[in-house]
């Protein structure tokens, strides 16, 4: 298995790897850094190249840097790896450990990783947008391969023989003909390998081609999970340090309220407590997580804050209509629609979600001679560290931010407030401080997915076909806006507006809403056309990869045999889409419950296909996630909100999926070895919730136009 140095190596005493302590300075020396790993580094340069921070073209993490900065071979001849990717559940951690170890010619448990540590680990950016695959991945393949033909001539010069007479083979170079082996830490014993691995890692390296792939391609397991399984991984939440107080911040009644007075005495007389105030920042640390809350409700008691007006979410999609940046109609729509058989023109609205991610913000902050060390849960450390540092007026290099292995983000911890928050209160007690968000301001004051009204308009001519499309998303972004589809004339585009919440982020982004408008609105015109849903969305594209998947995915769910053979209130529906250079169809079929009004999901059958997938089984889970998750926006998530306030910011008024509300999930993975490996963890959420506002329609002839699912006609009256 597959060491993780974040806090379960059990050769690495874990409170000398969380750094800043007295045995471990916050600056690391050559000497530092090698006793830090446990088992001895080998390959080194010096704390400046070891702990390189270059970032690729577009801080993207696809190249640049040399060899030592990214990986390190230790004395028992395993290879360190080092990475500023975060492991979110998302599986970078397994398929990293693949591709090193693929190019290595090492077994994965002899990989170890070091994963977003700023003080250690290359700015590889931030993880999200599916990038680590397609990026980072390669960047990883081409130091492990560079370090591997630096090993080779190192080998061939100590034997004075020719390079292309020895192989690497289990962690060592051999001569076959001689029948003698160099391990790899026998070879990295010298000064001559640490100056080879200073340089920078050619942009032209070989790496392994798919069809000799031996490590990647296979389903490796998450090299950590005994850890998660038994408990022993500690989380941001779980870390621990000596002295350590607990954090707690007093929180505004609505969003934008100004903090006009509070009187600190009351908090201050609670024996070891600690106030801070910074403008509209108050907060206090104290021994106990309860003595903290004390505190922050006498100080409540006291504060008076000034609000403004605000919309609530029944005026939601009218003030984001009102308030939209963007054009007027384009003429030449106008006249293609002007000359068509047939229009049709629809609204759909996208309500506000949450991430609701399983572990809240939690941060622990330790400061030590005007430098911060901060063990956080965010898929961004080194942005992390630049908000660190420019709230307390310090240099970057000054704050070293440290992400765990962390539960969850679904693109909603790109941010450090947790963090920020804590350091605060740390700089202030002069102590380590937790800080842990509640889920109810996890619910409140992180960013949610934004609401869209998306507005579409298109016309068929005479035969059915598609001549002339517009679609404009209001408010949520421009991922997936493009129509995929072969229309003569079409303009797509996204419009700012005056967003009333938080906005940020979300697995997949926009391209939730907008697929889900488009498919749905595909599907209405293909009712128009006196065709069935598959043919025209058939007849309309050119592109193979998304036509490969639609197929993928409707032979096993035998569409055109459900369809013709659905009883009362059963219906199914389908939706296709492509994003992040992945594409994915998926079929639904649904069941309504007229006495609730509700619609419950039977079973999805979805089809994915990213290129040459590294890890099936990962892969497989990834799919399997997104579907899970992109029920709940579909058919019951929804952010409620008046005043500047959440009015359902906790579990009990926000339902998202539980287990009985899991339809039966086939999916099927379409492996295109030709292709490179794009990124599988968001567009795969794209397909479900049009598939079910579609499956709606075919079993009650009701039109849905809403994320989640609503209409009064569904329930029986």
């Amino acid at each position: 298995m597959t060491t993780n140095l974040n806090y379960t190596d059990d050769r690495v005493d874990p409170d000398r790897y969380e750094p800043a302590g007295p045995d471990q300075p916050f600056e690391f020396s050559r000497r530092g850094f090698a006793q830090l790993l446990g088992a001895g580094l080998l390959i080194t340069v010096g704390a400046e190249a070891a702990l390189g921070q270059r970032r690729g073209p577009s801080g993207r993490g696809g190249g640049g840097g040399n060899v030592a900065a990214r990986l390190h071979v230790d004395r028992d001849g395993a290879v360190t790896v080092m990475t500023g990717k975060v492991e979110l559940g998302q599986g970078a951690r397994a398929e990293i450990t693949q591709a090193a170890a693929e190019e290595l010619r090492l077994a994965p448990d002899r990989i170890r990783l070091i994963m977003a540590d700023t003080g250690l680990c290359p700015d590889d950016g931030i993880t999200a947008g599916s990038r680590t695959t397609p990026a980072n991945i390669p960047a990883i393949r081409k130091a492990a391969a560079a370090a591997r033909g630096l090993l080779l001539d190192l080998a061939a010069e100590k034997w004075k023989v020719d390079r292309g007479a020895l192989e690497v083979r289990d962690g060592a170079v051999v001569h076959a003909a001689a029948k003698r082996t160099l391990t790899y830490a026998e070879l990295a014993q010298n000064e001559d390998a640490v100056k080879r691995f200073a340089q920078r890692v050619p942009e032209d390296v070989a790496v392994t081609a798919v069809g000799q792939w031996n490590v990647m391609g296979t389903s490796l397991p998450r090299p950590n999970c005994r850890d998660l399984v038994t408990g022993t991984h500690r989380f941001p939440s779980d870390i621990v340090r000596p002295g350590m107080l607990h954090g707690k911040v007093l929180r505004a009644p609505a969003f934008g309220a100004t903090l006009t007075s509070v009187d600190l005495s009351a908090a201050k007389t609670i024996e070891g407590v600690v106030v801070v105030r910074d403008g509209n920042f108050v907060g206090c640390a104290a021994p106990t997580l309860l003595k903290a809350e004390q505190a922050v409700e006498a100080l409540a008691k006291t504060a008076n804050w000034q609000s403004r007006p605000q919309p609530s979410n029944k005026e939601l999609f009218a003030h984001l209509k009102q308030h939209a940046d963007g054009g007027g109609p384009d003429k030449s729509i106008d006249d293609e629609l002007g000359r068509a058989k047939q229009t049709a023109k629809e609204t759909y609205e996208v309500a506000y979600v949450q991430h609701a991610p399983l572990e809240p913000r939690a941060a622990v902050v330790e400061c030590s001679d005007g430098k911060l060390t901060v063990w956080t849960g965010s898929s961004n450390p080194f942005g992390v560290r630049s908000e660190l540092a420019a709230a307390l007026g310090l240099s970057p290099d000054k704050v070293r931010v440290i992400v765990p292995d962390t539960g969850c983000s679904f693109g909603g911890k790109h941010t450090g407030e947790a963090a920020v928050e804590a350091a605060r209160l740390a700089r202030e007690a002069k102590r380590p401080v937790c800080l842990r968000w509640s889920r109810e301001e996890e619910f409140t004051w992180a960013y949610f997915r934004p609401a869209a009204l998306i507005e579409v308009r298109a016309g068929l001519d005479a035969a059915g076909k598609l001549v002339a499309w517009e679609f404009t998303n209001i408010n949520s972004g421009g991922a997936a806006v493009d129509c995929p589809y072969d229309i003569p004339k079409k303009r797509c585009r996204f419009v700012r507006s005056d967003a009333p919440l938080r906005q940020g982020s979300y697995r997949a982004l926009a391209a939730t809403a907008n697929n889900f408008a488009r498919e749905s609105f595909v599907d209405e015109l293909a009712h128009l056309a006196k065709a069935d849903p598959l043919a025209f969305r058939l007849a309309h594209l050119t592109n193979d990869r998304l036509r490969n998947v639609l197929e993928a995915a409707t032979k096993p769910f035998n569409w055109s045999g459900r369809r013709d053979k659905q009883a009362k209130d059963i219906g199914v529906g389908l939706a296709c889409g492509t994003e992040k250079g992945s594409f994915v169809a998926a079929c639904v079929e649904v069941a309504i419950d007229r006495k609730q009004g509700a619609v419950r999901v039977l079973r999805v059958c979805q089809a994915f296909e990213c290129g040459a997938i590294i890890n099936p089984a990962n892969l497989l889970s990834q799919n399997q996630g997104c579907i899970v998750m992109g029920l709940g926006p579909a058919l019951t998530e929804e952010i409620r909100f008046q005043d500047g306030k959440i009015l359902n910011p906790r579990f009990s008024s926000y339902p998202t999926p539980r287990f009985e509300d899991l339809p039966e999930i086939d999916v099927h993975l379409l492996n295109r070895p030709d292709l490179p490996s794009v990124g599988g963890g968001e567009t795969p959420i794209i397909a479900v919730a049009p598939a079910i506002a579609n499956a709606v329609f075919q079993a009650t002839g009701i039109r849905i136009r809403s994320m989640p699912v609503r209409s009064p006609a569904l329930k029986e009256v």
